[in-house]
């Protein structure tokens, strides 16, 4: 996000249950490296999750295209709003820095916690516009711009709400005196949106590059892959309003056969990278292979389009649209039962995120292992001699092949993350793709 005016930023620290953690900050204002180093320690010495809530000014231009709008009578807009009255009836920085009723409402979920709710949840997307930058509405090539900030932290405020009978009432705890929001609510509506925000912003980029693919490809079969998972987006997006408005899911929002074009499509992904790994296992270490043998394996690989590619985008389709309804899962499961929700959320969640995780890691492991392959000059009468167009070719599917690792990360480390929320006059909100901080 990027801030040119020197602004005070109130602060808030969020915990999901009464837990008592040392004193780590009075009210004086501190630098964003402060905070960062506060968020760990807070994350390191509390049994429960923390999170920090940090209030900036609206900026004048934001693209909501890629975010979920809520509407004032949302759960996670009353919750917010109800934590926003009752912060401003105590500390003055809080109600000097919200008296317009718009802001840019930034919630920080650290590192530990964030690996909880699945280690490969929320990455960066590379972004067409910019080399080099994320997908995102206020983040740049160049990061977030936050050194002409103060920021203040606040004193727990009182942010009474239940979610679905789930959770005790949000309130203020005494930590070994530092007082504590106790917003569970608030938390797991946060992160539940900007994790399906951050999903669907996943499925749209791989929605473009299929498309762009198919469209070199003419491939009925594949089209018709991309046509039914596409398909599914309306009963997940139904079932994400019905969710987050607290309502019950029911069998006519067709959600089931969603779930099961989507775990078809997983299924014919996972078959699709053991052929692969078994391929490459296939080959002695520091074999070159020849480029023929290799597109038997893995068609259109030397290509700027081809199967493999569209086969790769159709599994990160799949993959994106099987954590919206994993989130929604988790929220529902979150809603029905007693105690902490946010502790039964990250539960559900990290339970079926495993087998997702461990696909992407996969996939990346086949990219990487080909990306390093050399390849061999043709065998045949004409061998060693080359034609140029053979020397065209090989060189540029050299290129393209090597191209295939850059940029793949493989067993990541779980980052802080940062779920970004739009709050009007009329206290409607849009929750922006999660994303890391």
């Amino acid at each position: 996000m990027t801030d040119d005016r020197r602004t005070t930023v109130p602060v808030w620290t969020l915990a999901t249950a009464d837990v008592r953690v040392p004193r780590l900050a009075g009210g004086e204002s501190m630098t964003a490296e402060r905070l960062a180093e506060l968020r760990g320690a807070l994350a390191a010495l509390a049994d429960e999750p923390i999170v920090t809530l940090e209030a900036h000014p609206l900026p004048g231009k934001i693209d909501r295209g890629h975010g979920i709008p809520l509407d004032a009578a949302s759960p996670l807009a009353r919750h917010l709003s109800q934590f926003i009255a009752e912060s401003t009836r105590s500390s003055l920085t809080a109600a000097r820095a919200t008296a317009s009723g718009e802001n840019l409402y930034r919630m920080v979920v650290p590192a530990k916690v964030a690996a909880q709710l699945g280690q490969g949840i929320v990455r960066p997307m590379v972004s067409k516009a910019a080399d080099g930058g994320f997908y995102g509405e206020f983040v740049n090539s160049a990061g977030r711009i936050v050194s002409k900030a103060s920021f203040v932290p606040v004193g727990g405020a009182a942010a009474a709400g239940t979610v679905g009978g789930a959770g005790a009432t949000a309130g203020v705890a005494a930590a070994g005196g530092t007082a504590l929001a106790v917003a569970a609510p608030l938390v797991l509506m946060a992160v539940a949106v900007g994790v399906s925000a951050h999903a669907d912003s996943r499925r749209q980029q791989a929605i473009e590059h299929i498309t762009e693919l198919l469209e070199r490809l003419q491939a009925e079969k594949l089209d018709d892959e991309r046509s039914t998972l596409d398909g599914c987006r309306g009963a997940i997006d139904k079932a994400t309003a019905i969710l987050l408005d607290q309502g019950k899911l029911g069998v006519s929002l067709g959600l089931d056969s969603a779930v099961h074009a989507i775990d078809t499509a997983l299924s014919k992904a996972g078959g699709r990278c053991a052929r692969w790994q078994g391929a490459l296992d296939g080959l002695r270490d520091g074999e070159a292979v020849e480029l023929g043998r290799l597109t038997k394996v893995f068609p259109g690989v030397d290509e700027h389009g081809g199967t493999f590619r569209t086969h790769l985008e159709l599994a990160s389709l799949a993959i994106a649209l099987k954590r919206r309804v994993i989130v929604l899962q988790a929220v529902e499961h979150a809603q029905s039962n007693d105690g902490n929700p946010f502790e039964n959320f990250t539960r559900e969640l990290r339970r079926d995120q495993q087998s997702l995780d461990e696909m992407e890691s996969s996939i990346a492991g086949v990219l990487v292992r080909l990306s390093i392959l050399e390849l061999a000059r043709p065998s045949g009468l004409r061998a060693p001699v080359f034609t140029p167009g053979e020397v065209d070719r090989l060189m540029s599917a050299t290129h393209r092949i090597h191209q295939l690792g850059r940029g793949v990360t493989v067993n990541s480390r779980a980052a802080d993350m940062a779920i970004e929320i739009a709050r009007d006059k009329d206290g409607s909100v849009v929750v922006f793709p999660a994303s890391p901080a």
